[in-house]
């Protein structure tokens, strides 16, 4: 049984201690194929530090994540293209509008996640996309931005059948599923019911997020495993089959 975990932190501070010891956990339970979100100047040497050391499990994304979006950011920006310019990375990532935390850099969040877009139609690489309190921010710019070059996937996707639906008529887009879909109180199961498994992918979000048994504890990538056990069961079928559709629907998206 082979996993692909599309969302991982693994380069941050959280697994100082035990990082290598983490990704070799997770590659003899299956998970085969990790990909690495970037967040900002910040993160780039940490992650591409583990991607150097394991090439065939860890993939590195590039971008700004919207919460490092500031009135700086087209500093910021510029030194992520700067990256991009320089180095091959799977997926532009992770971008877009986050409005949890703080709405005064919406404009600047906008900008950002145009300009990014921009970027990966040029290159022809698959975005990944933050959402949080924003899917008509987010909806906005993609009626506009959407065409036959975009692709990619809502991470950590928690929204409502309307929403999904809207998601997944853009064509080449796919959902994350990731711990949220364990907990006692999440309405995603009912959601995801009504969506086709060939439209989903897994994720950890690790060290956020973890699924039920882990959850207030440490996410890692092995606990991916939990996600798909909960969507076997969602899905009325076997974890192994969750495992080989996830996965060729992951490989599809990062075109591996």
């Amino acid at each position: 049984m082979i996993l692909v975990d599309t969302h991982t932190h693994l380069y941050s501070e959280q697994f100082d201690e035990d990082r290598s010891e983490v990704v070799k956990r997770a590659i003899e339970l299956g998970v085969k194929k990790m990909f690495l979100p970037n967040i900002d100047r910040t993160s780039v040497s940490g992650m591409l530090a583990l991607q150097n050391q394991f090439p065939e499990n860890c993939f590195a994304m590039m971008g700004l994540h919207p919460t490092s979006v500031n009135e700086n950011f087209q500093e910021e920006l510029k030194f992520i293209k700067e990256q991009l310019e320089s180095s091959d990375f799977c997926a532009i990532g992770e971008i877009g509008i986050d409005l949890y935390w703080d709405k005064s850099f919406l404009q600047q969040q906008q900008d950002a996640f145009r300009i990014q877009i921009d970027w990966a139609k040029q290159k022809n690489l698959p975005i990944v996309i933050h959402c949080r309190d924003s899917f008509d921010e987010i909806f906005e710019i993609l009626d506009e931005k959407n065409d036959e070059s975009l692709s990619g996937i809502f991470h950590c996707f928690t929204g409502n059948l309307v929403q999904a639906q809207k998601i997944l008529n853009y064509g080449k887009f796919k959902l994350g599923i990731g711990g949220v879909v364990t907990y006692k109180n999440s309405t995603l199961g009912e959601v995801l019911k009504q969506v086709d498994s060939s439209h989903i992918v897994l994720e950890t979000d690790s060290p956020y997020l973890a699924p039920v048994p882990h959850r207030g504890k440490r996410n890692e990538s092995c606990y991916i495993t939990h996600v798909a056990q909960k969507l076997s069961e969602i899905y009325e079928t076997s974890i192994e089959d969750i495992a080989n559709i996830t996965t060729q629907n992951a490989l599809e998206v990062f075109r591996i």
